[in-house]
């Protein structure tokens, strides 16, 4: 038997369109199929909990994918740049396949690799697989990377489309005895005692099989109302693929084209084609950034933040977390984080604001919990996220644009629908008042059972004076 080739899966868990396991078919040769779960590589940032219980999932998934094409995926675990050169010398491999990583320790961990399995005489071969344009590939007149959101993506747009998506050319071949590996509960990624997640596959389904229905669901149904409906947290207008996209369990080209190719000759589906990848780009944006100022992990992009005085409690935080800061909107949009792993995108930038502006508590505070809580936790979006909000970021909006969480409320819910959806206790408060209860007549909270400091609470500060509060501490930065 000919030596065999191992593919390390990373965030790539699928099988179709995948540049290196195409290259790594190829050869012909047997193939390893191979995922580390890495904990341990100094710098990595843990997975959390939200997205740990989907690559247990996840991991099923391709797995039972691999063993439909005749395969097997072999799971360790512990630092990458020790399993795989063990499973190289295991294994007699002539070369590793492996999708490229953009976090800020992936570099340091390929040339690590490339150093170690070189002096084995075994090549790392690295591919595209996981954004639209290498970050590399986008660059300013002047050769530098971009710092602004709208000519990054006019330049995307100017440069060649992605490659349709392609299929291995070569049937997989895999290898007949493969190394022993530990299964997917020995992982240990899904939690137990007690399970949090109950529940969350009638929610989810993660895998390629599952990322493939929910990009046909998007298609033949919420497209249609995207550049406007996006805005309404009550709305089915959302794609809900940023996980499958995060986990790679289908490729960003394949979404790219799978849209293009559905608004092909509707003029009518033009703008909401549009809106739909700029958002992509957003995406692309996001990764572009932290490749090229990989600091901004735990740094602010604009310097002078380090210097902001945030004067936030611990008390505060815990409200915030636990959805319980007395404006309904931002509390709606914790609990639906708690109980679906989810939260629709324009009440993530509401609640962030609501965090770092009126609560003054540092936006790697409100990262950390997003991070641990998502099961679409993309270090690079919600890295940039948090900063674009906290107005540290890069083309972040005015530190003045202060989301006003009611204000908010009433014109992107303004039936109440997705507050009494996650605010049960709220529910039978009319459309004027479930706005606002702290506002509301003392008969009105009476009559829908609302006791504000009891059943909900008091709002934590007061919308005009926590504003002002944020605007004097701005400008002691600026002033510095």
């Amino acid at each position: 038997m000919s030596e065999p080739v191992i593919y390390w899966f990373r965030r790539d868990l699928r099988v179709d369109d995948l540049p290196a396991l195409n290259a790594a078919a190829a050869t012909k040769a047997p193939l390893i199929a191979l995922y580390v779960l890495d904990d341990e590589t100094p710098g990595e940032f843990a997975t959390g909990g939200a997205s740990r219980w989907w690559l247990h999932h996840s991991l099923a998934a391709l797995a039972a994918d691999l063993g439909d094409l005749g395969g097997h995926l072999v799971l360790r675990r512990g630092r990458a740049d020790r399993i795989i050169p063990e499973l190289v010398a295991e294994s007699g491999a002539g070369a590793v396949y492996c999708s490229r990583g953009y976090d800020p320790w992936d570099p340091g961990l390929e040339q690590t690799l490339h150093r170690d399995l070189g002096e084995r005489d075994v090549a790392l071969r690295r591919y595209p697989g996981s954004l639209l344009f290498e970050p590399e590939a986008i660059q300013t007149k002047a050769g530098e990377p971009y710092k602004v959101f709208t000519p990054f993506w006019k330049a995307c747009l100017r440069a060649q489309d992605p490659p349709a998506p392609r299929q291995p050319g070569s049937a997989l071949r895999f290898h007949e005895t493969p190394p022993e590996g530990l299964s997917v509960d020995e992982l240990a990624l899904a939690p137990r005692n007690p399970d949090w997640a109950a529940g969350w596959t009638d929610l989810w389904q993660p895998g390629a099989t599952g990322a493939r229905a929910a990009l046909r669901r998007f298609l033949r149904g919420a497209l249609g109302d995207y550049a406007e409906g996006r805005d309404y947290p009550h709305r089915a207008s959302t794609s809900r693929l940023s996980p499958h996209l995060h986990f790679g369990e289908i490729s960003p080209r394949q979404v790219w084209h799978a849209v293009g190719n559905h608004c092909a000759g509707h003029s009518d589906l033009a703008g909401q084609r549009d809106k739909f990848l700029a958002e992509l780009g957003w995406r692309e944006f996001s990764h572009h950034l932290l490749y090229h100022f990989p600091a901004t992990v735990e740094e602010p992009f604009k310097p002078a933040f380090a210097r902001f005085p945030w004067l936030g409690t611990e008390s505060q935080l815990r409200a915030w977390r636990r959805g319980l800061t007395g404006y309904p909107l931002v509390d709606a949009g914790m609990r639906e984080l708690w109980q679906t792993g989810y939260m629709h995108n324009r009440v993530r930038m509401i609640t962030a604001s609501f965090l770092t502006k009126h609560l003054l508590i540092h936006w790697r505070r409100g990262e950390a919990w997003f991070r641990d809580t998502l099961v679409d936790a993309d270090l690079a979006n919600n890295v940039c996220g948090w900063q674009w909000v906290a107005g540290s970021g890069a083309d972040a909006a005015p530190y003045f644009r202060i989301f006003n969480p009611t204000l908010q409320s009433r014109k992107f819910d303004p039936a109440g629908d997705y507050l009494r959806r996650w605010l049960p206790e709220l529910a039978a408060l009319p459309d004027k008042h479930i706005h606002e209860p702290a506002a509301a007549p003392e008969a009105v909270l009476r009559e829908a059972g609302v006791i504000l400091g009891e059943n909900y609470p008091h709002p934590l500060v007061e919308h005009a004076a926590a504003r002002e509060s944020a605007l004097a501490a701005y400008a002691e930065i600026k002033g510095g």
